[in-house]
């Protein structure tokens, strides 16, 4: 598959979730404290995404 959810540490040592394609790292969430809260930072991003607006806040 050319697209995954990785659970890193940072140097702070918290739990990161990082949304990655083709080996790039496309976003990531905040750092925290549990490896769970990073796994449900993820469940909720699998729920919700596909259904959250586009918001374009641009000037042409």
């Amino acid at each position: 598959m050319a697209h995954r959810f990785e659970i890193r540490k940072n140097k702070a040592g918290e739990f990161v979730a990082y949304f990655c394609h083709n080996s790039e790292t496309i976003f990531w969430t905040e750092g925290y404290s549990s490896k769970a809260s990073a796994k449900n930072a993820i469940e909720s991003i699998l729920k919700n995404g596909p259904d959250a607006d586009v918001v374009d806040t641009t000037v042409d």
